[in-house]
């Protein structure tokens, strides 16, 4: 009779070094003479061996390529550092190229100025996918709206002197003008990109209807505004129009953009209907009669920004 027993000697172990090993064991023959007891001879004792699986935790990649090292933060640093510089040569370059315009009389000086309050707010709105994923990116875009407005109020208390600033962004030339609509709409763009960002669909919807629904219809207005409204004879049916036309279709545009982009997913079906609610009650705050009390830059934003908040959630 013979028994099977496990001795280091004759174990095959198969290492693997994710997985638990199991020895497994070779019989043996103990054989049981006449002259010996009965009581078998045991082998030495099992050897186990215990290779346990790494920790859940352990990193897949090297510690190098981790958002958290200093050398990712030192690398979205750069990238935002440099993202804000192009935006502020950008703005620049925008305010320079319609300026130019004006000066070789091929576009009057009121278009210049709503070119400029249209495509500034718009382009700026587009570039903030170029900043990075920390959460440290939007102060950086905010520093370009930031200038802007030391800029603004610097010349607007006449502590220097910037006669084409003046001309581009002011109706009738004057430096307190500065601290006004122009002031007001840059602190817009500076509140929306603080407290919403790319995150949320109620900042894109507020700029929107700011810089292209209210800049379109001035320059519609202006144009085709032979009817006015019953209401305010200083606003015109084409520019009311052409508000909630351009700011809904504006919207819509920024809002797939930045879902293409994976920022926020939504349901087109019921986001259409809020954007025209949106769009409704911009185009009505800013055909009413207050604009002596409450400029368009701040009442048009406001009104879409509770609207949106409210329809949206975020």
């Amino acid at each position: 009779m013979s028994l099977f027993f496990c001795s280091p000697s004759s174990l095959r172990c198969n290492l693997h070094p994710l997985r638990r090993h199991v020895c497994t064991p070779v019989p043996t023959g103990l054989t049981l003479s006449s002259s010996a007891s009965l009581t078998p001879k045991l082998a030495p004792p099992l050897l186990r061996v215990h290779l346990l699986y790494p920790a859940p935790c352990a990193p897949l990649r090297p510690p190098s390529s981790s958002p958290c090292t200093p050398r990712a933060a030192a690398g979205d640093f750069l990238r935002d550092s440099g993202a804000t510089a192009a935006v502020l040569a950008g703005a620049y370059a925008l305010v320079f190229y319609f300026d130019n315009l004006t000066r070789r009389n091929l576009i009057q000086q009121s278009l210049s100025r709503k070119m400029v309050h249209v495509l500034s707010g718009l382009l700026f709105m587009v570039s903030w996918p170029i900043f990075s994923t920390s959460t440290e990116a939007r102060y950086f875009a905010s520093f370009v709206p930031l200038v802007n407005c030391l800029r603004l109020v610097v010349h607007g208390l006449s502590l220097a002197s910037d006669e084409k600033l003046i001309k581009s962004v002011t109706r009738e030339g004057k430096p307190e003008e500065l601290l006004r609509g122009p002031l007001y709409y840059v602190l817009v763009l500076i509140v929306c990109v603080l407290v919403f960002w790319r995150d949320s669909p109620v900042g894109l919807i507020s700029l929107a209807m700011m810089c292209g629904g209210d800049g379109v219809a001035d320059i519609i207005g202006r144009r085709f505004g032979s009817m006015k409204l019953p209401y305010n004879q200083q606003k015109s049916w084409a520019g009311s129009i052409s508000m909630f036309g351009c700011g809904f279709l504006i919207s819509i545009g920024m809002l797939y953009y930045y879902s293409v982009l994976g920022y926020f997913q939504l349901d087109w079906g019921t986001t259409v209907q809020k954007v025209a609610l949106v769009s409704l009650v911009a185009t009505v705050v800013e055909s009413l009669s207050t604009t002596d009390v409450v400029d368009d830059n701040i009442s048009v934003p406001l009104a879409s920004m509770a609207v949106a908040f409210f329809s949206f959630g975020y």
